[in-house]
């Protein structure tokens, strides 16, 4: 009898333990979380964590339409040059004070001067005037065709609200001192382990919206108490974890795991569609010889052949294309072939052609290898290679991601810890529109690791800024590709699924480009 109450008393005192467990989720991201601020830097593992702890003035939804997140709506004046902005009612930060249109002002004048998109925006606008706590109007001195565009731009660098005390006396290129949101998750900073772990709680002032949830528009209502990112570098440990309960969600998975995990029980993997995919790129350094050549990036363009880039990640066949030059992404709406003249011929002896043309004498090729990354690992080891075969001087410097983003960073030569050449990864939905698309937006920017500059596709990013016309926009689109191409701003390696896997036990995933937490519950 003293057994049976005894066992009981257990159970209950266990009972609400569970039930706390239940309404936890342990998710492992591609890359660690290292840098807090998503103006200061682009890496994924910071946008994760933005749309957690920040909210934006817009959302985009699953269609790619930009709806009022933050704001109440807006109101546009019959020449389009005066767009008025109003907040939705009783926003407040985490520390429980309001979120003012003096607070979405100084954070978007912040945003605009690292994020190309924003400068054209800024370009365009000749003031803003803040109405009241919760107004504020854009009045501009040309037509801008992407204004709520801009306000909801979903990828790096994203237009996160922060108050002004803090936005208004922060750099841009320095992550901000002090991590204030408005978002849907908590941070508890004073118990983050880098290397380690994260924790987020959920917010119990955030007012989602009305409607249903949609990519990142809509109602993000959190139904879990808390999340945790975890670092778990190597590869076979994270799918071991996540077949044994251990972890929930993976944010990519190592790609030589999918088919067993698809015959794992209990285990889902996401279908990757159109813009949700990936599209590998070769971050160049312009800046620095031996790539401030012309001809050199050229035999570099031609020294990458996308099939063997594919094949070496380990996705089954039909989760990657064997070609794609398109920066807009392949089977999507801006795709296009023009530049395809720079890809005939191309090879690894058509690459040794012109090193031979252009005299290359050997100069040393730093390639920032990503070990940690269980994408950007395979991509590293196998362009290092198809670069040393065309008779590249490379040397493959391996490392964590966190810190060869950072390494990125240096203008110093190769020989004062430089760096020639990072492979990155790009989200599809970063690349529908070219005032966004880093692979020209970023032209010209001085803020932009690699620093590639071509005043010709800076004239054409202005005119596409302006149109509305649907035909020219395509037209211009194609234009700016060829000139992407042309000045080899970076080399495409291949578009690709890089599906998300997590526990069946999970319900509402909002299916994106990367893990949203809003929305989520265990069954």
């Amino acid at each position: 009898m003293h057994r049976l109450l005894a066992a009981a008393l257990a159970a209950l005192l266990l009972a609400p333990a569970a039930q706390a467990q239940d309404r936890v989720l342990r998710a492992s991201l591609n890359t660690e979380l290292q840098i807090l601020d998503p103006i200061a830097v682009t890496i994924n593992a910071t946008r994760v964590f933005a749309y957690m702890v920040f909210d934006q003035l817009v959302g985009i939804d699953a269609e790619g339409n930009y709806r009022p997140q933050m704001l109440e709506g807006w109101e546009v004046s019959d020449d389009r040059l005066t767009w008025k902005f109003r907040l939705r009612e009783g926003l407040e930060f985490h520390d429980g004070t309001p979120v003012t249109a003096e607070d979405c002002v100084a954070s978007l004048r912040r945003w605009a001067k690292r994020e190309p998109l924003g400068a054209q925006l800024m370009d365009a606008t000749r003031e803003i005037q803040v109405v009241d706590q919760r107004s504020f109007t854009f009045v501009l001195n040309r037509p801008f065709a992407f204004v709520p565009d801009a306000l909801g731009k979903p990828g790096n660098t994203i237009p996160v609200m922060m108050p002004a005390r803090i936005a208004a006396n922060a750099e841009v290129s320095r992550a901000v001192p002090e991590i204030m949101g408005s978002g849907p998750f908590l941070f508890d900073r004073a118990g983050w382990r880098p290397g380690d772990r994260a924790v987020f709680h959920r917010n119990p002032r955030y007012r989602p919206r009305a409607e249903p949830p949609s990519a990142l528009a809509g109602g993000k209502v959190v139904k879990l108490d808390r999340v945790e990112l975890i670092s778990m570098p190597d590869q076979a440990t994270r799918v071991s974890a996540l077949i044994a309960g251990e972890m929930d969600l993976l944010e990519i998975v190592p790609f030589h795991f999918i088919d067993r995990l698809r015959r794992t029980r209990n285990i889902t993997i996401a279908n990757q569609r159109g813009v949700e995919q990936i599209l590998s790129i070769m971050s160049i350094n312009h800046l620095q010889p031996p790539f401030n050549d012309i001809r050199l990036r050229r035999a570099m363009q031609a020294a990458i052949e996308q099939p063997d880039v594919m094949a070496a990640l380990g996705l089954p066949r039909g989760m990657y294309l064997d070609q794609c030059i398109s920066i807009y992404m392949c089977d999507a709406p801006l795709t296009n072939d023009a530049g395809m003249q720079y890809f005939r011929p191309t090879g690894i002896e058509h690459a040794k052609k012109l090193l031979r043309e252009a005299g290359y004498a050997g100069q040393r090729v730093v390639v920032l290898h990503a070990e940690s990354s269980a994408v950007l690992n395979p991509i590293g080891i196998v362009v290092s290679d198809q670069l040393r075969r065309a008779g590249f001087n490379v040397d493959m410097q391996t490392m964590d991601f966190a810190t060869a983003a950072q390494r990125r960073l240096s203008r110093a030569p190769v020989e004062q810890g430089g760096w020639s050449v990072l492979p990155v990864i790009w989200n599809g939905i970063d690349l529908v529109n070219p005032l966004s698309d880093p692979a020209v937006s970023q032209n010209c920017n001085p803020h932009n690791p690699g620093w590639f500059c071509d005043e010709r596709q800076t004239v054409l990013l202005r005119r596409y800024s302006e149109v509305t016309d649907e035909a020219e926009r395509k037209k211009i689109a194609a234009e700016l590709q060829g000139l992407f191409h042309e000045n080899v701003n970076l080399v495409i390696g291949g578009q690709f699924q890089a599906p998300m896997a997590y526990r069946s036990n999970f319900t509402g995933v909002i299916p994106f480009a990367f893990p949203l937490f809003w929305n989520i519950e265990r069954r």
